[in-house]
């Protein structure tokens, strides 16, 4: 299974997920980070991804080549992270078949009803809970 980390700005969210999912998940699941800028995937890499990719063509060329996406809800909307990701980013990203599993971070400006707020800590390991299930689970698509 190949899994996508998308993060911009410092990487640090990303960076987070990252360190989970390798902790978590089996050696044999690649990790691939793709960050808006080359400061987030240097963030992600040095968390134990085992590749990474820089800017708006890495992420339209990778996106529909993973199984998962992670990262904030953001990741979906043009111009997020301070305008690093891009409307093509965003739509790449959202057509991609990849299963997305997302962290509902509001720093986007976009509330999404129904999600209590938690901690950074507590949404990651929720996250890898999630992933994990879907791996587990051969990949259903329903998980």
């Amino acid at each position: 299974m190949r899994v996508a980390v998308v993060d911009g700005q410092g990487g640090g969210i990303g960076k987070h997920i990252t360190v989970k999912l390798r902790a978590e998940l089996p050696p044999e699941v690649e990790i691939l980070a793709l960050g808006t800028n080359a400061a987030a995937t240097v963030a992600m890499l040095k968390a134990g991804a085992n590749e990474g990719a820089t800017g708006e063509k890495a992420i339209i060329y990778n996106a529909p080549r993973v199984d998962v996406i992670t990262g904030s809800v953001a990741i979906l909307m043009a111009n997020a992270m301070l305008g690093e990701l891009t409307p093509a980013m965003a739509a790449a990203i959202a057509d991609s078949p990849a299963r997305k599993i997302l962290l509902p971070i509001n720093k986007a400006g976009v509330e999404i009803v129904g999600v209590v707020p938690e901690p950074l800590p507590h949404l990651i390991d929720a996250l890898v809970r999630r992933l994990k299930i879907f791996y587990e689970g051969g990949n259903r698509k329903n998980v």
